[in-house]
Protein backbone atom coordinates (compact mmCIF):
# COMPACT_ATOMS: atom_id res chain seq x y z
CA UNK A 1 0.00 0.00 0.00
CA UNK A 2 1.70 3.08 -1.18
CA UNK A 3 1.31 6.15 0.88
CA UNK A 4 1.29 9.73 -0.20
CA UNK A 5 3.85 11.74 1.79
CA UNK A 6 6.20 12.77 -0.60
CA UNK A 7 5.90 16.31 0.13
CA UNK A 8 6.18 16.83 3.64
CA UNK A 9 7.78 20.04 4.55
CA UNK A 10 10.71 20.49 7.01
CA UNK A 11 8.78 22.82 9.00
CA UNK A 12 6.75 20.26 10.39
CA UNK A 13 9.38 19.08 12.29
CA UNK A 14 9.39 22.29 14.63
CA UNK A 15 7.50 20.46 17.18
CA UNK A 16 10.11 18.08 17.61
CA UNK A 17 12.71 20.57 17.90
CA UNK A 18 10.68 22.20 20.77
CA UNK A 19 10.03 19.15 22.31
CA UNK A 20 14.12 18.41 22.50
CA UNK A 21 14.68 22.02 23.22
CA UNK A 22 12.51 21.45 26.75
CA UNK A 23 14.31 18.31 27.45
CA UNK A 24 17.50 20.58 27.27
CA UNK A 25 16.70 23.26 28.49
CA UNK A 26 13.87 22.51 30.80
CA UNK A 27 15.98 21.22 34.07
CA UNK A 28 18.30 24.34 33.65
CA UNK A 29 15.98 27.29 33.63
CA UNK A 30 12.71 26.01 34.98
CA UNK A 31 13.66 23.34 37.59
CA UNK A 32 11.26 22.97 39.74
CA UNK A 33 8.18 23.34 37.33
CA UNK A 34 10.11 20.70 35.07
CA UNK A 35 10.50 17.92 37.70
CA UNK A 36 6.44 17.29 38.18
CA UNK A 37 5.81 14.56 35.87
CA UNK A 38 2.36 16.22 35.19
CA UNK A 39 4.27 19.02 33.74
CA UNK A 40 6.17 17.00 30.90
CA UNK A 41 2.68 15.08 29.73
CA UNK A 42 1.34 18.56 29.30
CA UNK A 43 4.09 19.76 26.98
CA UNK A 44 4.36 16.11 24.88
CA UNK A 45 0.49 16.29 24.90
CA UNK A 46 0.87 20.31 23.59
CA UNK A 47 2.79 19.51 21.25
CA UNK A 48 1.76 15.94 20.05
CA UNK A 49 -1.82 16.91 19.14
CA UNK A 50 -1.33 19.31 16.77
CA UNK A 51 1.53 17.50 14.88
CA UNK A 52 -0.92 14.26 15.21
CA UNK A 53 -3.70 16.41 13.65
CA UNK A 54 -1.38 17.79 10.76
CA UNK A 55 -0.45 13.76 9.90
CA UNK A 56 -3.80 12.57 10.03
CA UNK A 57 -4.99 15.96 7.59
CA UNK A 58 -2.52 14.92 5.32
CA UNK A 59 -3.58 11.38 4.81
CA UNK A 60 -0.09 10.17 7.07
CA UNK A 61 -2.17 8.51 9.97
CA UNK A 62 -1.04 5.05 8.97
CA UNK A 63 2.31 6.64 10.05
CA UNK A 64 1.69 7.87 12.91
CA UNK A 65 -0.11 4.65 13.86
CA UNK A 66 2.76 2.35 12.87
CA UNK A 67 5.04 4.55 15.19
CA UNK A 68 3.26 4.20 17.91
CA UNK A 69 2.04 1.18 18.38
CA UNK A 70 5.06 -0.40 16.54
CA UNK A 71 7.87 1.70 18.45
CA UNK A 72 6.25 3.29 21.30
CA UNK A 73 4.87 0.43 22.97
CA UNK A 74 7.38 -2.16 22.31
CA UNK A 75 10.01 0.62 23.47
CA UNK A 76 8.17 1.61 26.83
CA UNK A 77 7.58 -2.07 27.67
CA UNK A 78 10.67 -3.15 27.57
CA UNK A 79 11.93 -0.68 29.41
CA UNK A 80 9.46 -0.52 31.96
CA UNK A 81 10.29 -4.35 32.20
CA UNK A 82 13.97 -4.08 33.07
CA UNK A 83 13.41 -1.32 35.18
CA UNK A 84 10.51 -2.92 37.28
CA UNK A 85 12.75 -6.25 37.65
CA UNK A 86 16.00 -5.06 38.34
CA UNK A 87 14.48 -2.81 40.79
CA UNK A 88 13.55 -5.80 42.52
CA UNK A 89 17.18 -6.71 43.11
CA UNK A 90 19.40 -5.05 45.87
CA UNK A 91 23.00 -5.03 45.97
CA UNK A 92 24.34 -4.21 49.57
CA UNK A 93 27.30 -3.51 51.02
CA UNK A 94 30.71 -1.06 51.36
CA UNK A 95 33.68 -2.82 50.15
CA UNK A 96 37.47 -0.46 50.12
CA UNK A 97 37.29 1.76 47.79
CA UNK A 98 40.44 1.20 46.14
CA UNK A 99 41.23 2.05 42.55
CA UNK A 100 41.22 -1.38 41.25
CA UNK A 101 38.24 -2.45 43.23
CA UNK A 102 36.29 0.38 41.51
CA UNK A 103 37.19 0.08 38.05
CA UNK A 104 36.11 -4.08 38.69
CA UNK A 105 33.11 -2.96 39.20
CA UNK A 106 32.67 -0.53 36.45
CA UNK A 107 33.68 -3.67 34.25
CA UNK A 108 31.39 -5.81 35.47
CA UNK A 109 29.11 -3.04 34.45
CA UNK A 110 30.21 -2.74 31.20
CA UNK A 111 28.96 -6.45 30.70
CA UNK A 112 26.05 -6.40 32.64
CA UNK A 113 24.92 -3.30 30.64
CA UNK A 114 24.33 -5.67 27.64
CA UNK A 115 22.54 -8.05 28.55
CA UNK A 116 19.79 -6.09 31.36
CA UNK A 117 20.00 -2.83 29.39
CA UNK A 118 21.96 -0.09 30.23
CA UNK A 119 18.72 1.60 32.89
CA UNK A 120 18.91 -1.93 34.91
CA UNK A 121 22.84 -1.95 34.97
CA UNK A 122 22.94 1.51 36.21
CA UNK A 123 19.84 1.16 39.14
CA UNK A 124 21.86 -2.13 39.54
CA UNK A 125 24.93 -0.83 40.93
CA UNK A 126 24.60 2.98 40.93
CA UNK A 127 24.14 2.83 45.01
CA UNK A 128 26.60 0.23 45.79
CA UNK A 129 29.05 1.85 43.82
CA UNK A 130 28.28 5.19 45.79
CA UNK A 131 28.51 3.36 49.41
CA UNK A 132 32.01 1.97 48.33
CA UNK A 133 32.92 5.69 47.50
CA UNK A 134 31.42 7.35 50.60
CA UNK A 135 34.60 7.98 52.93
CA UNK A 136 36.70 8.85 49.58
CA UNK A 137 36.77 12.46 49.11
CA UNK A 138 37.31 12.60 45.09
CA UNK A 139 34.39 10.73 43.56
CA UNK A 140 32.88 12.95 40.93
CA UNK A 141 34.98 11.25 38.29
CA UNK A 142 33.72 7.96 39.35
CA UNK A 143 30.20 8.95 38.58
CA UNK A 144 30.87 10.34 35.39
CA UNK A 145 32.96 7.24 33.93
CA UNK A 146 30.09 5.17 35.82
CA UNK A 147 27.81 7.29 33.38
CA UNK A 148 30.36 6.35 29.86
CA UNK A 149 30.40 3.19 30.91
CA UNK A 150 27.72 1.32 32.34
CA UNK A 151 24.78 3.93 31.46
CA UNK A 152 26.06 4.32 27.64
CA UNK A 153 29.38 1.97 26.28
CA UNK A 154 28.53 -1.25 27.71
CA UNK A 155 24.96 -1.57 26.41
CA UNK A 156 26.35 -2.42 23.00
CA UNK A 157 26.00 -6.10 22.77
CA UNK A 158 22.27 -6.94 22.16
CA UNK A 159 19.12 -4.96 21.86
CA UNK A 160 18.82 -5.71 25.36
CA UNK A 161 21.92 -3.22 25.76
CA UNK A 162 20.32 0.13 24.60
CA UNK A 163 16.91 1.94 23.32
CA UNK A 164 18.47 2.38 20.02
CA UNK A 165 20.00 -1.10 19.26
CA UNK A 166 16.17 -2.42 20.43
CA UNK A 167 14.47 0.04 17.73
CA UNK A 168 17.19 -1.19 15.01
CA UNK A 169 16.26 -4.65 16.55
CA UNK A 170 12.19 -3.64 15.52
CA UNK A 171 13.62 -2.97 12.22
CA UNK A 172 14.46 -6.14 11.35
CA UNK A 173 18.60 -6.45 12.83
CA UNK A 174 18.41 -9.91 14.14
CA UNK A 175 19.22 -10.26 18.25
CA UNK A 176 22.72 -11.86 17.48
CA UNK A 177 23.62 -9.84 14.91
CA UNK A 178 24.40 -6.80 17.86
CA UNK A 179 27.40 -9.33 19.18
CA UNK A 180 29.05 -8.11 15.51
CA UNK A 181 30.31 -5.35 17.25
CA UNK A 182 31.95 -6.91 20.33
CA UNK A 183 35.39 -5.49 19.30
CA UNK A 184 34.17 -2.09 19.51
CA UNK A 185 32.72 -2.47 22.46
CA UNK A 186 35.58 -4.17 23.81
CA UNK A 187 38.34 -1.17 22.90
CA UNK A 188 35.87 1.49 23.94
CA UNK A 189 35.13 -0.01 27.28
CA UNK A 190 38.75 -1.34 27.62
CA UNK A 191 40.15 2.48 27.01
CA UNK A 192 37.51 4.05 29.16
CA UNK A 193 38.73 1.46 31.97
CA UNK A 194 41.90 1.85 31.60
CA UNK A 195 41.64 5.92 31.32
CA UNK A 196 39.71 6.03 34.66
CA UNK A 197 41.77 3.49 36.23
CA UNK A 198 45.07 6.20 35.88
CA UNK A 199 42.24 8.81 37.02
CA UNK A 200 41.40 7.07 40.26
CA UNK A 201 44.29 6.43 40.90
CA UNK A 202 45.73 9.78 41.02
CA UNK A 203 42.83 10.76 42.76
CA UNK A 204 42.88 7.60 45.20
CA UNK A 205 46.94 9.18 46.63
CA UNK A 206 45.61 12.57 47.11
CA UNK A 207 43.16 11.85 49.59
CA UNK A 208 43.39 12.38 53.43
CA UNK A 209 45.05 9.53 55.05
CA UNK A 210 41.78 10.16 57.58
CA UNK A 211 39.56 9.59 55.09
CA UNK A 212 40.87 6.21 53.84
CA UNK A 213 41.10 5.09 57.47
CA UNK A 214 37.55 5.38 57.35
CA UNK A 215 37.05 4.08 54.17
CA UNK A 216 39.39 0.47 55.29
CA UNK A 217 37.51 0.48 58.76
CA UNK A 218 33.64 0.86 57.56
CA UNK A 219 33.79 -2.16 55.40
CA UNK A 220 30.04 -4.43 54.91
CA UNK A 221 30.42 -7.61 52.93
CA UNK A 222 28.34 -7.30 49.75
CA UNK A 223 25.13 -8.88 49.72
CA UNK A 224 22.29 -10.05 46.87
CA UNK A 225 18.96 -10.60 47.54
CA UNK A 226 16.14 -10.60 45.39
CA UNK A 227 18.03 -13.21 43.32
CA UNK A 228 15.04 -15.02 42.04
CA UNK A 229 14.51 -11.59 40.03
CA UNK A 230 17.46 -12.75 37.48
CA UNK A 231 15.42 -15.79 36.18
CA UNK A 232 12.78 -12.92 35.13
CA UNK A 233 15.61 -11.13 33.34
CA UNK A 234 16.61 -13.82 31.51
CA UNK A 235 12.96 -14.16 30.59
CA UNK A 236 12.91 -10.76 28.81
CA UNK A 237 16.23 -11.88 27.07
CA UNK A 238 14.92 -14.79 25.83
CA UNK A 239 11.83 -13.31 24.70
CA UNK A 240 13.33 -10.67 22.88
CA UNK A 241 15.80 -13.05 21.19
CA UNK A 242 12.95 -15.25 20.19
CA UNK A 243 9.33 -14.43 20.50
CA UNK A 244 9.82 -12.47 17.00
CA UNK A 245 9.12 -13.00 13.46
CA UNK A 246 12.23 -15.34 12.87
CA UNK A 247 10.84 -17.87 14.74
CA UNK A 248 6.97 -17.00 15.00
CA UNK A 249 5.88 -17.38 10.95
CA UNK A 250 1.97 -16.15 12.97
CA UNK A 251 3.99 -12.93 12.68
CA UNK A 252 4.37 -11.90 9.10
CA UNK A 253 0.42 -13.17 9.04
CA UNK A 254 -0.67 -10.55 11.43
CA UNK A 255 1.85 -7.77 12.79
CA UNK A 256 -0.44 -7.95 15.65
CA UNK A 257 0.91 -10.76 17.11
CA UNK A 258 4.40 -9.88 17.13
CA UNK A 259 2.51 -8.23 20.84
CA UNK A 260 3.01 -11.95 21.95
CA UNK A 261 6.45 -10.57 22.84
CA UNK A 262 5.01 -7.41 25.13
CA UNK A 263 2.61 -9.17 26.78
CA UNK A 264 5.33 -12.14 28.00
CA UNK A 265 7.24 -9.00 29.12
CA UNK A 266 4.83 -7.69 31.00
CA UNK A 267 4.21 -11.04 32.80
CA UNK A 268 7.60 -11.21 34.20
CA UNK A 269 7.30 -7.61 35.23
CA UNK A 270 4.30 -8.70 37.26
CA UNK A 271 5.47 -11.34 38.64
CA UNK A 272 8.66 -9.53 40.04
CA UNK A 273 6.04 -7.32 41.63
CA UNK A 274 4.16 -10.31 42.57
CA UNK A 275 7.27 -12.00 44.28
CA UNK A 276 9.34 -9.01 45.45
CA UNK A 277 8.77 -8.13 49.05
CA UNK A 278 7.67 -4.22 49.08
CA UNK A 279 10.49 -4.15 51.77
CA UNK A 280 13.08 -4.43 49.10
CA UNK A 281 12.37 -2.36 46.85
CA UNK A 282 11.75 0.52 49.34
CA UNK A 283 15.43 -0.40 50.93
CA UNK A 284 16.03 0.18 47.10
CA UNK A 285 14.91 3.27 47.17
CA UNK A 286 12.75 2.09 43.41
CA UNK A 287 9.86 4.57 42.88
CA UNK A 288 7.95 4.49 39.45
CA UNK A 289 8.85 8.32 38.55
CA UNK A 290 11.92 7.63 36.24
CA UNK A 291 9.79 5.19 34.22
CA UNK A 292 6.84 7.91 34.24
CA UNK A 293 9.47 10.26 33.04
CA UNK A 294 10.10 8.25 30.02
CA UNK A 295 6.95 7.17 29.24
CA UNK A 296 5.48 10.65 29.17
CA UNK A 297 8.70 12.23 27.34
CA UNK A 298 8.93 9.91 24.55
CA UNK A 299 5.44 9.92 24.08
CA UNK A 300 5.75 13.72 22.99
CA UNK A 301 8.96 12.60 21.00
CA UNK A 302 7.27 9.53 19.37
CA UNK A 303 4.75 11.61 17.90
CA UNK A 304 6.64 14.88 16.87
CA UNK A 305 9.56 12.95 15.14
CA UNK A 306 7.11 11.36 12.54
CA UNK A 307 7.48 14.24 10.39
CA UNK A 308 11.15 14.53 10.59
CA UNK A 309 11.34 10.67 9.90
CA UNK A 310 9.32 11.54 7.08
CA UNK A 311 11.22 14.07 5.97
CA UNK A 312 14.60 12.66 5.95
CA UNK A 313 13.08 9.17 4.12
CA UNK A 314 11.83 11.26 1.29
CA UNK A 315 15.61 13.85 0.74
CA UNK A 316 17.62 11.53 1.83
CA UNK A 317 19.59 11.50 -1.20
CA UNK A 318 20.13 15.57 -0.71
CA UNK A 319 21.88 15.99 2.65
CA UNK A 320 25.55 14.36 1.11
CA UNK A 321 25.61 11.66 4.01
CA UNK A 322 26.87 9.07 2.56
CA UNK A 323 29.64 7.50 3.94
CA UNK A 324 30.16 5.16 6.85
CA UNK A 325 32.10 7.78 8.82
CA UNK A 326 29.73 10.42 8.25
CA UNK A 327 26.66 8.36 9.13
CA UNK A 328 28.94 7.31 12.88
CA UNK A 329 29.77 11.40 13.47
CA UNK A 330 26.11 12.37 12.42
CA UNK A 331 24.28 9.57 14.59
CA UNK A 332 26.90 10.21 17.36
CA UNK A 333 26.98 13.99 17.09
CA UNK A 334 22.76 13.99 17.70
CA UNK A 335 22.77 10.92 19.60
CA UNK A 336 24.75 13.85 21.93
CA UNK A 337 21.96 16.17 22.15
CA UNK A 338 18.68 14.67 21.38
CA UNK A 339 17.84 11.56 23.10
CA UNK A 340 19.92 8.81 20.73
CA UNK A 341 16.55 6.06 20.43
CA UNK A 342 15.04 8.27 18.01
CA UNK A 343 18.27 9.95 16.09
CA UNK A 344 19.21 5.82 15.20
CA UNK A 345 15.43 5.76 14.21
CA UNK A 346 16.12 8.79 11.84
CA UNK A 347 19.32 7.77 10.86
CA UNK A 348 18.20 3.66 9.98
CA UNK A 349 15.73 5.71 7.84
CA UNK A 350 18.07 7.95 6.30
CA UNK A 351 20.27 5.19 5.46
CA UNK A 352 16.83 3.33 3.69
CA UNK A 353 16.36 6.37 1.72
CA UNK A 354 19.18 5.21 0.16
CA UNK A 355 18.95 1.62 -1.18
CA UNK A 356 18.04 1.25 -4.48
CA UNK A 357 16.74 -2.47 -4.22
CA UNK A 358 15.48 -3.48 -1.27
CA UNK A 359 16.20 -7.19 -1.85
CA UNK A 360 19.55 -7.14 -2.38
CA UNK A 361 22.01 -9.27 -0.46
CA UNK A 362 24.15 -8.01 2.46
CA UNK A 363 21.31 -5.99 3.89
CA UNK A 364 20.72 -5.97 7.41
CA UNK A 365 17.25 -4.35 8.66
CA UNK A 366 16.67 -3.12 5.08
CA UNK A 367 19.90 -1.02 4.74
CA UNK A 368 23.94 -1.75 4.33
CA UNK A 369 25.39 -3.59 6.92
CA UNK A 370 28.24 -0.99 7.54
CA UNK A 371 26.04 1.83 7.98
CA UNK A 372 23.95 -0.17 10.25
CA UNK A 373 26.87 -0.21 12.43
CA UNK A 374 28.11 3.06 11.67
CA UNK A 375 24.52 4.15 13.51
CA UNK A 376 24.59 1.69 16.38
CA UNK A 377 28.21 2.98 17.58
CA UNK A 378 27.28 6.27 16.71
CA UNK A 379 24.05 6.10 18.72
CA UNK A 380 25.40 4.13 21.74
CA UNK A 381 28.70 5.82 22.52
CA UNK A 382 27.57 9.58 22.08
CA UNK A 383 24.82 8.54 24.12
CA UNK A 384 27.36 9.59 26.85
CA UNK A 385 28.40 12.88 25.62
CA UNK A 386 26.07 15.08 27.36
CA UNK A 387 23.05 14.37 30.31
CA UNK A 388 20.32 14.18 27.88
CA UNK A 389 21.82 11.79 24.99
CA UNK A 390 20.26 8.66 27.13
CA UNK A 391 17.99 8.06 29.77
CA UNK A 392 20.14 6.43 32.58
CA UNK A 393 22.48 9.29 32.63
CA UNK A 394 20.05 11.64 33.94
CA UNK A 395 18.94 8.75 36.84
CA UNK A 396 22.61 8.52 37.99
CA UNK A 397 22.85 11.76 38.13
CA UNK A 398 19.91 12.69 40.39
CA UNK A 399 20.80 9.82 42.66
CA UNK A 400 24.18 10.99 42.88
CA UNK A 401 22.87 14.32 43.53
CA UNK A 402 20.76 12.47 46.13
CA UNK A 403 23.72 11.81 48.07
CA UNK A 404 25.32 15.19 48.10
CA UNK A 405 27.61 14.36 45.44
CA UNK A 406 28.42 17.76 43.73
CA UNK A 407 28.09 17.01 39.58
CA UNK A 408 29.16 19.17 37.06
CA UNK A 409 26.62 21.50 35.30
CA UNK A 410 25.30 20.34 31.73
CA UNK A 411 28.11 22.35 30.20
CA UNK A 412 30.78 21.18 32.72
CA UNK A 413 29.87 17.73 32.10
CA UNK A 414 30.97 18.41 28.16
CA UNK A 415 33.70 20.77 28.59
CA UNK A 416 35.16 18.96 31.62
CA UNK A 417 34.45 15.32 30.59
CA UNK A 418 32.90 14.07 27.28
CA UNK A 419 35.00 16.42 25.30
CA UNK A 420 38.40 15.80 26.59
CA UNK A 421 38.23 12.11 27.38
CA UNK A 422 35.14 10.42 25.59
CA UNK A 423 35.36 12.16 22.10
CA UNK A 424 39.20 11.08 21.66
CA UNK A 425 38.07 7.66 22.33
CA UNK A 426 35.34 7.57 20.25
CA UNK A 427 37.40 9.18 17.01
CA UNK A 428 39.89 6.50 17.39
CA UNK A 429 37.30 4.13 17.31
CA UNK A 430 36.36 5.43 14.14
CA UNK A 431 39.74 5.50 12.88
CA UNK A 432 40.50 1.87 13.81
CA UNK A 433 37.21 -0.27 13.30
CA UNK A 434 34.92 2.51 10.70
Amino acid sequence: MEHTHALIPLWASVPFAIMLLFIAIGPLFFHHWWEENKNKLIVSLLLGTPTAIYLIYNGLSHDLMHQMIFDYIPFIVLLGSLFIITGGIQLKGDIEAKPAINTLFLGIGAILASFMGTTGAAMLLIRPVIKTNAERKFKVHTILFFIAIVANAGGMLTPLGDPPLFLLYLRGAPFEWFFHLTKEWAFVNGMLLLVYFIFDNYYYKKESGESLVKDNTQVEKLSLSGTYNFIFLIGIVLSVAFLNENYLHIIHDNHYFGFIREAVMLSFAGLSLYFTPQLLRKENKFTWTPIIEVAFLFLGIFITMVPALLWLRDNASTLGIDSVAMFYYATGSLSSFLDNAPTALAFHKLASGMVADPTAPGLVAGISEEFLTAISLGAVFFGAMTYIGNGPNFMVKAIAEENKITMPSFFGYIFKFSLIILLPIYILTQLLFL
